[in-house]
């Protein structure tokens, strides 16, 4: 799967995606953005950040970027931001997860919530993170990953090659996610309907 089938994804689901999938994920978007908005007055990078349905929930006295390579689902998101007027949102720019023009360190906190499996390079995508995050800060990122159960994961595998068709990789490994990605992980616990998902709670060890 490379960029461009992201972004025909992304293109295709942008009118509906709130309503797809919205309430599905939002059990692992608030516990997100509660892990890593915990203190007052954070610099806080949310990747891919899509329609913009985790910018409410973080605190006002944050200073909020998100970033994202569909157009279409930022410019939902920068309308998302006017109507609610979220004045934590600093910053809304299309950008590449796997090469962003931010400095290093510059942020205390980032989120990547159910982008692991839709990037082209999950190991580039985890060092930019580790880059653009300060030394010892948190790093959240929510997605789905292989099933531990024999049956689901035979049925992920099977989906494999239609990657670029379905928009992510259905069969994504945690362990090799994280040995990869060079990720310190200090929590990882089920999320959203039935577990499906994970959430990983990590700290940015720059030495990684």
């Amino acid at each position: 799967m490379d960029l461009q089938d992201t972004l025909k994804t992304y293109r295709l689901f942008s009118g509906s995606y709130d309503f797809v999938f919205g309430p599905i994920f939002h059990p692992g978007r608030k516990a997100a953005v509660r892990i890593a908005n915990n203190l007052p007055g954070q610099r806080i990078l949310e990747v891919g950040v899509g329609t913009g349905l985790s910018l409410p929930y973080f605190r006002p006295d944050s200073e909020v970027t998100g970033i994202d390579v569909s157009a279409e689902m930022l410019a939902k998101a920068k309308a998302r931001v006017a109507r609610r007027r979220l004045v934590q949102v600093k910053g809304l720019h299309v950008m590449d997860a796997e090469q962003t023009s931010f400095a290093d360190n510059s942020f205390d906190a980032v989120l990547a919530l159910y982008v692991a499996s839709v990037v082209p390079n999950p190991a580039r995508f985890a060092a930019e993170i580790r880059r653009v995050c300060r030394p010892g800060g948190t790093v959240v990122i929510v997605n789905h990953f292989t099933s531990d159960s024999w049956l689901v994961s035979r049925f992920e595998k099977a989906l494999a090659p239609l990657a670029g068709k379905i928009g992510f990789h259905a069969d994504f490994p945690l362990d090799d996610f994280i040995e990869v990605g060079k990720l310190e992980v200090r929590d990882i616990r089920p999320s959203n309907l039935f577990g499906y998902w994970k959430l990983l709670r990590c700290v940015n060890d720059k030495a990684a």
